[in-house]
């Protein structure tokens, strides 16, 4: 493994999209610090926590789920807390079971992940951000995108919020 593996993943449409970011690497190298300085240094609307299969069983390697939209209201708090964060925890369990992410002792993940305080649907949020969580660590693991696939799509750019000429 790298230093450090930087995943990115958006699985989904509309208001159940899952937008995730990771950085996965060594406790004591900058991915730890990190870590432990996200924890430790909580903001307005943006509170990092461990990712957790259960309560009591946090996923290995430690997770720190750190939520990319302030909190909304109490719905979008039970979207975040609930279905994408059990998401994201079983992702990255997901990926450790298939070999993916190896030597977890050694190891802490962040994922930075959005949800859309219009989101509605739990169970698509789950499946999403579940989805999405793994796709970003494989992509960290395989070092994808690989800058050919970026300058193949460099005069092409968009996303779900925004395409060049159709505003």
């Amino acid at each position: 493994m790298s230093d450090l593996q930087i995943g990115e993943s958006f699985v989904g449409d509309g208001a159940e999209a899952a937008h995730i970011n990771t950085v996965l690497g060594s406790r004591p190298g900058p991915a730890g610090t990190a870590w432990a300085t996200a924890l430790a240094t909580p903001s307005a609307g943006h509170t990092p926590f461990m990712a957790v299969l259960r309560p009591g069983l946090p996923v290995q390697p430690p997770t720190l789920f750190v939520n990319k939209a302030a909190i909304a209201n109490d719905k979008h708090g039970t979207m975040t807390w609930g279905p994408a964060q059990a998401g994201v925890a079983a992702g990255v369990a997901d990926a450790v079971a298939d070999g993916v992410i190896t030597a977890t002792e050694h190891l802490v993940l962040i994922a930075a992940v959005w949800v859309n305080p219009e989101a509605a649907d739990a169970d698509a949020v789950y499946r999403n951000n579940r989805e999405a969580t793994k796709s970003a660590l494989i992509a960290g693991a395989t070092g994808q995108p690989t800058v050919d696939q970026v300058l193949a799509a460099k005069d092409e750019p968009f996303n779900p919020f925004y395409r060049p000429g159709t505003v």
